[in-house]
C-alpha cells in the first residue's frame, strides 16, 4: 500500500491564498509535522529523499540548496554528502518550521537557515552547485517564478531533484489517492485540531502541473533539460533539472 508524507499532501488552503496564509499554515502545523510525517507515510518519505539527493549527486566540498526546506530532514542528508568543507543552506518562509530545523540539526556539520521566499531568493546568481525541493513546489504562490529563481541561483551544468506529490494518471491510483486523503490524512489531522487546514488537499491536485507540465515549466525556466520520474504508482514523482 502506497502512502504519502505529510507535507506533499499540505497544499490544505484556497489556491486564492497569499504568501502569508500558507506561511501562517505551515507554522501552524510544524510542531506535528515530523511525528505525521513518519506515521502517515510509514517512513517511505525517507526513501524517497534518499532517492532525491541521489540524482542531483552532491560530493565533498559541494555548495548546495535544500529549497522549502521545512523541519530540515533533506538538509542533514545533503550535510552529510557535503561534509565539513561543503557548504548547505536549509531555506523556509516558515519561521516555526525552521527553529526545528535548527534544534533538530545541530549535530550535523552546520547548515545555514534562512528565512526567504522561494520566488525572491537572497543569492546570488550561479552560486550553487545543486539544490533540492522536498514536497514544497506545490506550496509556492507561483510556480514558474520558483522554478527561474532556482535556474538563476544555481551553477553552470548544476542539477536539481524535486520531489512532490501528484494526480496518478492511472484511474485506481486515483480513486486509491482520493480514498487515502479522505478516510486516512484528513481524520487524522482533524484528531490534532488541523482538519480545516487540509481540508482542500484533493482539489489542489487537481491544480498542480502533472509530471509532462513540470518538465515544460523548467524549460520555459531556462534549464537545459528536465526530466519527470513517477515514482509509487504515479502518486509521488522526481523533476530532475539540469542547469546549461
Amino acid at each position: 500500500m502506497y502512502f504519502t508524507h505529510l507535507k506533499a499532501a499540505i497544499f490544505a488552503i484556497k489556491l486564492t491564498s497569499t504568501a502569508s496564509e500558507i506561511q501562517a499554515l505551515f507554522d501552524r502545523i510544524a510542531p506535528v509535522y515530523d511525528q505525521l510525517n513518519d506515521w502517515l507515510s510509514l517512513g517511505q518519505h525517507r526513501v524517497w529523499k534518499l532517492m532525491t539527493v541521489k540524482w542531483i549527486d552532491p560530493t565533498p566540498g559541494d555548495v548546495v540548496l535544500d529549497l522549502c526546506c521545512g523541519s530540515g530532514d533533506l538538509a542533514q542528508r545533503l550535510a552529510r554528502c557535503v561534509g565539513i568543507t561543503g557548504e548547505v543552506t536549509g531555506v523556509d518562509f516558515s519561521p516555526a518550521q525552521l527553529a526545528i530545523a535548527r534544534q533538530r540539526c545541530q549535530p550535523d556539520p552546520p547548515i545555514c537557515w534562512v528565512e526567504a521566499d522561494a520566488c525572491n531568493l537572497p543569492f546570488e546568481d550561479g552560486y550553487f552547485d545543486g539544490a533540492t525541493i522536498g514536497y514544497g513546489l506545490r506550496n509556492v504562490t507561483d510556480i514558474p517564478c520558483c522554478l527561474q529563481e532556482l535556474h538563476r541561483v544555481l551553477k553552470p551544468r548544476a542539477q536539481a531533484a524535486i520531489l512532490d506529490f501528484h494526480k496518478p494518471a492511472q484511474p485506481f491510483m486515483r480513486h486509491f489517492q482520493q480514498w487515502y486523503l479522505e478516510t486516512i490524512v484528513v481524520p487524522a489531522t482533524q484528531h490534532l485540531g488541523l482538519g480545516e487546514d487540509y481540508a482542500y488537499i484533493a482539489p489542489s491536485l487537481d491544480q498542480f502541473p502533472t509530471g509532462s507540465q513540470q518538465v515544460n515549466l523548467a524549460r520555459q525556466a531556462g534549464f537545459a533539460s528536465a526530466t519527470h520520474y513517477p515514482i509509487a504508482g504515479g502518486i509521488m514523482g522526481v523533476l530532475v533539472l539540469r542547469k546549461a
